[in-house]
């Protein structure tokens, strides 16, 4: 190796490796969680329990594009956006 390439090396050695961590430790694992979770709101039916992200429990009651109707309690029902569902509810989170 020359030593315009052991500088360069050097110079641009850190910056790659940085690059490198920066998208093994943050970008691929929140792309692999963002495919999960769209996955998750796009398989939501009528009569899947749910919890949303402000911690409303309830059972899908009405499925439109955009949003859903939830039963949270007897004669309740309530119009939330479909984004706004954190996570289905199974029977081992129960």
């Amino acid at each position: 190796m020359s030593q315009d390439m052991l500088a360069a090396l050097g110079t641009w050695g850190p910056i790659v490796l940085m690059i490198a961590i920066f998208y093994f430790l943050l970008y691929r694992p929140q792309k692999i969680e963002h495919k999960k979770r769209a996955k998750m709101l796009e398989s939501l039916k009528r009569g899947d329990e749910v919890v949303t992200i402000g911690g409303i429990y309830g059972r899908i009651t009405e499925v439109q594009e955009k949003k859903l109707r939830l039963k949270i309690a007897n004669n309740v029902e309530i119009d939330v956006v479909r984004a706004s569902i954190n996570a289905k509810v199974t029977e081992e989170d129960a």
